[in-house]
């Protein structure tokens, strides 16, 4: 690090009120975004993992109540501000569920104030709902909203705070995504097929499920087709593909080595990581549940 940051909105992968950022300013960084009820915390452990690989990574934190497109030009102005700093401009934006949502809409050119800071990007969003939340159609609904005398309106902001408006399906924010900067070279959309997928077991049983969008949920054509986008469909609950306490993110790895967004692992470091991964993502108290890491001969065939 030859550089000391205090940026409004990003900061170190950690839950540590400590925000100030130690960055090399020669070299690239890694903006992780994480989604509704998250925090720059739930990234810890993929940050360690993008570290070990010799990438520098930062978490951009928002309010998950807040307007979308409030939170999509607090995220310009935290990148602009970083690039103004860095020698080395070049940033990969990674977003996960809502903070997929938030991260391209701040990368669009269509919106008040597009990002004006002439520094290349790359896009990666993970399990993005660009489809709209099915769970919030009533809000949007007009029939639902004469029906209840408008009562629908208040009750929707109270569950989900000023981005009610913005989430279903029939929202300006879903139907018009816009168009991805012209600065933005690279735009990978990871899409999870969540159906049967179990966050917890116990005895045998699925006692939370690990599902929260559907594969029609996390789809809109207009950005499915946009050439500058690519589509990997993988099976992993909602939870799974990042981590938690109970799984590591192998196959996000093993999808973000395969499009040269994580660098690939050195042989002679195998070990190693597989070390770093059962240490990250070590059980808590549950015996039901394994603990989830890569010997040495799956660990040579995945990485």
């Amino acid at each position: 690090a030859d550089i000391v940051l205090n940026i409004p909105g990003l900061g170190p992968c950690t839950d540590n009120p400590d925000r100030s950022l130690h960055l090399n300013s020669q070299q690239p960084v890694t903006v992780l975004v994480h989604g509704c009820f998250g925090s720059a915390g739930l990234f810890r452990g993929l940050a360690q993992v993008l570290v070990f690989h010799g990438q520098q990574t930062v978490c951009f934190t928002y309010n998950d109540r807040d307007s979308m497109m409030v939170s999509s030009a607090e995220m310009i102005s935290a990148l602009e501000q970083l690039a103004n700093r860095m020698t080395n401009k070049y940033v990969t934006v990674i977003g996960y569920s809502q903070g997929a949502l938030i991260a391209r809409k701040a990368l669009v050119t269509d919106r008040p104030r597009p990002i004006t800071r002439d520094t290349p990007l790359r896009l990666v969003t993970i399990s993005g709902p660009f489809g709209g939340i099915a769970a919030a159609e009533p809000c949007g609904n007009s029939l639902v909203r004469v029906l209840t005398l408008g009562l629908i309106v208040p009750v929707c902001k109270i569950v989900t705070g000023d981005k009610w408006s913005e989430i279903t399906s029939t929202s300006d924010f879903i139907l018009q995504p816009g168009q991805l900067h012209q600065q933005v070279h690279d735009y990978l959309k990871i899409v999870t097929d969540e159906r049967g997928t179990c966050r917890k077991l116990v005895d045998g049983k699925c006692r939370e499920s690990d599902f929260s969008f559907s594969l029609e949920e996390q789809s809109l054509p207009v950005i499915d087709r946009d050439p500058l986008t690519k589509v990997v469909e993988v099976k992993a609950g909602h939870v799974e593909i990042v981590g938690d306490k109970r799984v590591a993110p192998i196959k996000l790895i093993m999808i973000l080595q395969g499009n040269h967004i994580l660098n690939q692992t050195e042989p002679h470091r195998l070990t190693d990581l597989n070390w770093l991964l059962n240490r990250l993502y070590r059980l808590s108290e549950s015996a039901d549940l394994p603990v989830v890491g890569l010997d040495q001969s799956r660990a040579e065939e995945a990485f």
